[in-house]
């Protein structure tokens, strides 16, 4: 993990910070990610036919999205913060399917960093990777704001 102080966070702009670990995306992560969202979609959440049809089910997307913050503070501690608070994001696209059983990782790059209401605006891209295929699942450029 980077660790850096709030001071000094402007010194990693266009820098790969580094990758989280890897996380197994099962299929009780998937039903409870359906079950949260009201998202039952047979793709993610009926096996049986998934299998018959695409070989098995796959990650939401969203689910994908939604383990950036938790990937990313496997990536960085930033020392002097007070809070921190997710801001949005620029764009998102997801690129691959993200089958159930496999595993997924952060990779985090910062873009960006601006004085914005006492803190600062944090800009990152996140690539969420598959272990072993080329084509990451999601690429997110995110937003995030800091306060000492």
């Amino acid at each position: 993990m980077k660790k850096v102080h709030y001071n000094d966070i402007q010194s990693l702009v266009g820098q790969e910070i580094g990758a989280s670990e890897w996380v197994l995306i099962d299929q009780d992560r998937v039903n409870k990610f359906a079950d949260a969202t009201g998202d039952h979609q047979w793709i993610h959440v009926d096996v049986e036919k998934a299998k018959q049809f695409m070989g098995g089910t796959i990650a939401h997307g969203y689910l994908t999205l939604s383990l950036i913050p938790w990937l990313g503070s496997q990536i960085m501690s930033i020392e002097g913060v007070s809070r921190g608070i997710n801001y949005g994001s620029n764009k998102v696209r997801f690129t691959n399917m993200v089958p159930v059983g496999s595993k997924v990782r952060a990779k985090q790059k910062l873009l960006g960093v601006e004085p914005k209401g006492g803190g600062l605006q944090l800009t990152n891209e996140i690539t969420i990777e598959i272990e072993g295929k080329d084509r990451p699942a999601c690429i997110a450029e995110t937003i995030s704001l800091i306060y000492p």
